[in-house]
């Protein structure tokens, strides 16, 4: 019973969107969960049929008590037939260790995204207020900034396209 509690508290849409699983490792676990669904719903049908045989009732309803008889002795003598399992125990195990492989190299890839945010995150809080920045810094960070800007000065550019429009003509002549 508490598996299905658990299974109930697990939001599988969330966790198959959030961990960015791999289309061939969410069709797996979707296909398990299916197969897990079946085998439980066959399990709760054999399970609530009754397991007993009346045989004292087949007896007074019948005429025919040999017949009673013959079921009762193959019921005495009746043994369930015995499967190998180890087949299916053998592909339970090779898909487990394929899911925990996939899960490995997901928790390897959020391992690197998480290593990669934490570093832009500390690149974020050290650094320095626009207004402490120098056009140095600038063009240290951008070096395409300082190519145009050379370029526009060989040219006799002195003004940049579209300043005029968006602050306004400053000069007082």
């Amino acid at each position: 019973m508490a598996s299905k509690a658990a299974t109930a508290a697990v939001d599988f849409t969330r966790i198959y969107s959030t961990l960015g699983l791999g289309k061939e490792t969410i069709s797996a676990l979707q296909a398990f969960r299916k197969r897990h669904g079946d085998a439980q719903r066959i399990q709760a049908q054999y399970a609530a049929q009754p397991t007993t045989v009346d045989l004292a009732h087949y007896r007074s309803v019948l005429k025919n008590t040999a017949i009673v008889d013959e079921a009762e002795k193959l019921l005495r003598d009746f043994k369930p037939v015995t499967y190998d399992v180890n087949a299916h125990v053998k592909a339970i195990e090779t898909f487990e260790t394929k899911a925990v492989e996939k899960a490995q190299e997901t928790a390897q890839k959020i391992d690197v995204e998480l290593t990669e945010l934490q570093a832009t995150l500390a690149n974020i809080e050290e650094a320095r207020p626009f207004e402490d920045l120098t056009v140095e810094d600038v063009g240290n960070a951008h070096p395409r900034i300082l190519e145009a800007v050379e370029t526009m000065v060989k040219k006799g550019k002195w003004t940049v396209p579209g300043y005029k429009e968006k602050f306004g003509d400053l000069s007082l002549m």
